[in-house]
């Protein structure tokens, strides 16, 4: 192929390099130039183009590409159509890609031209899924480097998920709580969903060598084809409960252990042809660690060995676990006691015109209430942002013990109270509580309980109120995530920090519409007013 400058006489058939705009006419780049195209350009005087002209056994773009997307794309792969030199790989069905790495080298090293980029090797996959593209950089390239690329034996191919029927065994301990399998059986069903898997059984046995390992066998007697079990206590050594239940039931350890972080203390066993893994401690959460990368192996039938798990650790340390203090996070740790953050520099917008923090509940306003319940409770000290109509919130607040602070930028967001507020939490204390100043039926309790939650060492760094599934406010805030509250922009409050933070979320129940009645409208507030002059139910006789 030969590119530069060229006389416009001679441009017809060429491939424009660059977009020319003429008037309102605009000949993009990649355009074949014809006949009509040169007369144009020349009528607005242009006499050189830059563009590119195939020589002899070059291939287009487009040919060149989709000719070797389909020799690459393996079993379970489907090749796009090429548009302007790239072809895109989408996997036909759900599984794990394989390729092998050196292939891909091999295909790259061909000619700097010619490229293909793919997903990381046996990572899951839904179906659908674009999984690689092989993308043609000039306008043309050589035929015979076609075919040498080709020639590599590159092939990426997704395996499929086979296995379909998984059994969760969990043993139990005294101070292991009931929701807390519950929740780890319910992370486990989404876990396997992609896989068009399903829990087939759910048995919870004492953490001793025999009932586990009679649960062991009974469940691959049922036809299970994969055995999780999450121990109440984690594997420490090969002699330990999950292990030697895995021999008692006439299985094998393959490993105990893999250099990836989280998912360190993962086992890897087998009773005949079921394989059986201990889960480590990280399981039990849904954010991505070692137990997936061994997992959806299995669910896809893909041979695991010691010696493959030996070999994921180049790449293996996924994140820093946040609930598991590191040596800096310790000293942030280290303070006692936890402010309350009263958000209260809303404009109101949606209540039509009234201040609803200034509204009365059973004659009071709604932000005093708000206010008195927080300093029922045991946070200290009571922190409140004003913005929107100061002095009236000031003079509301008039002879309560706290902690005023003005939020000048209140009209752009929630987001600036919170880092208003955030900034005047003293140093000595551990963390916060947010509390929504139009939440009127918050308890006292209910603070106090969020606070009793929280728990530093064991990784309860995030307090939120639940009932139903659904979360409500307070929620109580490590510290540790104080910079990333202060990092929030606009009106959309710290949703997205839980939601990268989920490991370290504990769910405290709450009782009533306390934690998750506002009065944002004149029928919320009607609500709440009701629901202050609603009467106790009689006692049971």
């Amino acid at each position: 192929m030969r590119f530069g400058p060229i006389p416009l006489a001679e441009a017809e058939g060429a491939i424009a390099a660059h977009s020319v705009r003429i008037g309102g006419t605009v000949i993009r780049k990649g355009t074949r130039i014809s006949a009509a195209e040169q007369a144009a350009l020349a009528a607005a005087g242009v006499g050189t183009i830059v563009a590119a002209r195939l020589e002899e056994g070059d291939l287009t773009e487009d040919a060149a590409a989709a000719r070797l997307a389909a020799v690459v794309a393996g079993a379970g792969v489907t090749a796009e159509a090429p548009f302007t030199g790239r072809a895109n790989l989408h996997a036909a069905e759900a599984g794990v890609l394989v390729f092998d790495a050196d292939g891909i080298d091999a295909f790259n090293a061909v000619d700097e031209a010619i490229t293909l980029a793919t997903l990381p090797s046996l990572q899951s996959v839904a179906k659908g899924e674009m999984v690689a593209t092989v993308k043609i950089i000039p306008f043309a390239v050589p035929s015979g480097q076609v075919a040498a690329a080709a020639a590599t034996g590159a092939s990426i191919t997704v395996a499929p998920f086979v296995r379909r029927r998984v059994a969760i065994i969990s043993t139990r301990l005294p101070g292991l709580q009931e929701k807390v399998i519950d929740k780890t059986l319910a992370i486990t069903r989404a876990r396997l969903a992609p896989a068009g898997a399903a829990v087939a059984a759910d048995l919870r046995v004492p953490h001793e060598t025999a009932p586990l390992a009679d649960a062991i066998g009974a469940v691959a007697g049922e036809g299970a084809e994969l055995i999780v079990v999450f121990g109440a206590s984690a594997i420490a050594d090969r002699r330990d409960v999950i292990p030697a239940a895995i021999e008692a039931a006439g299985g094998e350890v393959l490993r105990l252990g893999m250099p990836v972080d989280p998912g360190n203390l993962l086992l890897l066993g087998r009773l005949g042809a079921v394989p059986v893994l201990g889960a480590p401690g990280c399981a039990r959460s849904p954010k991505e660690n070692g137990f997936d990368f061994v997992l959806m192996r299995l669910m896809a039938d893909l041979p695991v060995a010691s010696a493959d798990i030996a070999r994921m650790g180049a790449g293996g340390l996924l994140k820093e676990i946040v609930s598991r203090p590191q040596p800096r996070a310790e000293l942030a740790e280290a303070g006692e006691g936890f402010a309350a953050v009263v958000l209260a520099a809303g404009r109101s917008t949606r209540m039509g015109g009234a201040n609803k923090l200034l509204e009365e509940v059973d004659g009071v306003p709604v932000i005093r209430r708000v206010v008195q319940a927080a300093l029922g409770s045991r946070a200290r000290p009571v922190i409140v942002v004003t913005g929107h109509e100061r002095e009236r919130i000031e003079r509301a607040l008039s002879g309560l013990s706290v902690t005023l602070v003005h939020n000048g930028d209140y009209a752009s967001g929630m987001a600036s109270s919170l880092r208003a507020g955030i900034a005047a939490v003293p140093a000595e204390a551990a963390g916060a509580l947010v509390v929504l100043g139009d939440m009127p039926l918050v308890a006292p309790a209910l603070i106090d309980r969020l606070i009793a939650a929280h728990a530093g060492d064991a990784g309860r760094l995030i307090v939120v109120p639940v009932a139903d599934g659904a979360r409500g406010h307070p929620v109580l805030w490590s510290r540790r995530y104080f910079s990333d509250l202060s990092g929030l922009d606009g009106d959309t409050g710290a949703r997205q920090v839980l939601a990268a933070n989920a490991a370290a979320v504990v769910e405290v129940e709450a009782e009533g519409a306390g934690a998750f009645l506002d009065v944002d409208t004149p029928e919320l507030l009607a609500a709440a007013r009701s629901a202050v002059r609603r009467p106790e139910p009689e006692p049971a006789r």
